[in-house]
């Protein structure tokens, strides 16, 4: 992919027991923060070598298998989709955690080695005993972020984009990371929402061999795109919706990620309203459709208050606040109507 748009905006001097949440979440860009985690044995062990990162990592295995993807040569290290994009071009396989890590090490030298893409495993189930040593302190500012890690060869996190915040921190080996706002996501050209690798819809543009006549508004999302290398010790801070692509540029990689949202538990993720959406309104005269999306506005994007604010606080039910008793409510009478 050519390089274009501009790099991501750094800061120095983050620790991990002190991370200006509030700040990045008011400020809403991606931020590389240098060096956050560079005292974690973990990046101290992967800087002596691969093996010795590998033998730290299984000083805290349980034994419990693993799941990960698994795809040939021709992968090229980029989990997708196959022609006609129904079926993906990788296979889930599971085995033990040691097993897998001799695996993807004994094909470090291989000029095309297979695909070994390990993601999203909660560290606390596991590699339970990892985070004495090699966490970010979340839980003294209230917030709940069980991390997770993410163990492969130099595979490529295709663009995509997911709803809770995000801080991702490079553990062992180097990453490519390239994001785009949420207003592009025209110009990416989203895959099937399912199936999908990694449970999130992602695009279909080769970023290292971009399709222009297929996907020619990708030209202006290039010109937007935000871009950073990250060494092992660094972090990214993702906001919630920034599309992201991230590669592993070593032959051993190993990144451990935070998600968190921004919203009470009993909040559900937009995405059930997504598919209610399209089942329930994009099929509809275009006429019809211009007279929800008002009351959408009305009812949901415009101030979170401005339905209610005529009405006595006794009436408003819905309309004001939600709490989890009012929660529980919503979510009983939807799955009963939904069931009807």
């Amino acid at each position: 992919m050519t390089t274009l748009g501009s790099p991501i905006r750094e800061r120095d001097g983050c620790r991990p027991d002190a991370l200006p949440l509030d700040e990045l979440l008011a400020g809403g860009e991606p931020v590389v923060l240098r060096g956050l985690v560079r005292d974690w044995p973990l990046v101290q062990a992967g800087l002596v070598s691969h093996e010795a990162a590998v033998d730290y990592l299984l000083g805290f295995y349980t034994g419990k298998p693993v799941q990960y993807s698994h795809g040939g040569p021709e992968v090229g290290g980029r989990p997708a989709y196959k022609p006609g994009y129904t079926e993906l071009n990788t296979q889930p396989r599971r085995a033990r955690l040691d097993d897998y890590l001799r695996e993807v090490l004994s094909h470090r030298d291989d000029p095309r080695p297979p695909t070994f893409y390990m993601a999203s495993a909660l560290v606390d189930g596991c590699l339970p005993g990892l985070r004495a040593g090699n966490d970010l302190a979340f839980a003294a500012q209230g917030v709940e972020a069980p991390p997770a890690v993410w163990i492969g060869n130099r595979t490529i996190a295709s663009c995509h984009y997911d709803a809770p915040n995000n801080i991702a921190c490079v553990a062992v080996g180097r990453r490519r990371f390239t994001l785009f706002p949420p207003d592009q996501i025209a110009n990416l050209y989203p895959g099937p929402l399912e199936p999908s690798p990694g449970g999130q819809a992602i695009t279909l543009v080769d970023f290292a061999d971009p399709d222009f006549e297929r996907f020619p508004r990708f030209r202006e999302a290039q010109a937007v795109a935000r871009h950073a290398e990250l060494d092992a010790g660094d972090a990214l801070f993702i906001p919630s919706l920034w599309w992201h692509q991230v590669e592993g540029l070593d032959a051993f990689n190993v990144l451990v990620n935070y998600w968190w949202g921004s919203m009470p538990a009993h909040i559900p993720t937009p995405m059930h309203a997504l598919y209610h959406a399209l089942w329930a309104i994009r099929d509809r005269p275009e006429r019809e459709k211009q007279a929800w999306r008002e009351i959408f506005d009305y009812y949901v994007f415009g101030p979170a208050n401005r339905a209610g604010a005529h009405l006595p606080e006794a009436a408003r039910k819905v309309l004001g606040p939600i709490d989890d008793t009012l929660a529980r409510q919503l979510r009983a009478m939807l799955t009963s109507k939904l069931n009807r």
